[in-house]
């Protein structure tokens, strides 16, 4: 049986969120030999391994994933993005946040945060007070995710 990108995108969502809010620049994501094949470069060791940490979480026996990130300290989020990641388990009551990376979309946000890219008008009413259109987002915005 081949395998399915959306399918093992649907799997690996809480790893693909942990690339998204680190900042982890990725090169490719596609399907290659049946696997998830994901290929970029994180800020730090400690991105590098927060991701792998999160994949054995998902499948401790990573058979079904190809992750190649190199550490690239230029590929380091801006400092609001780290803040954005601690507090994302904070646990305020008002939900996560999420800095707003270079070609994110509200949708995208929503397909990574929720698996459903439709979700992405619960993104912006949380977010009315920063935003007046759901199209318009900037990198650097500081976005909160509801639960």
């Amino acid at each position: 049986m081949a395998a399915d990108l959306e399918q093992l995108k649907q799997k690996y969502a809480s790893v693909l969120n942990v690339i998204n809010s680190s900042g982890v620049k990725l090169s490719h994501m596609h399907i290659q030999d049946d696997k998830l094949f994901l290929q970029g470069a994180a800020g730090s060791e400690a991105i590098k391994n927060r991701v792998w940490d999160e994949i054995k979480k998902v499948n401790p026996a990573a058979n079904d994933i190809t992750c190649d990130l190199t550490v690239d300290p230029t590929a380091a989020p801006p400092p609001a993005a780290a803040a954005a990641t601690a507090s994302a388990s904070g646990g305020s009551g008002r939900g996560r946040t999420y800095t707003v990376a270079a070609g994110d979309s509200l949708s995208k946000i929503a397909k990574n945060f929720y698996g459903n890219a439709s979700q992405y008008m619960k993104i912006f009413e949380a977010n009315k007070d920063k935003l007046s259109d759901p199209d318009k987002i900037k990198p650097g915005q500081e976005l909160v995710i509801p639960e």
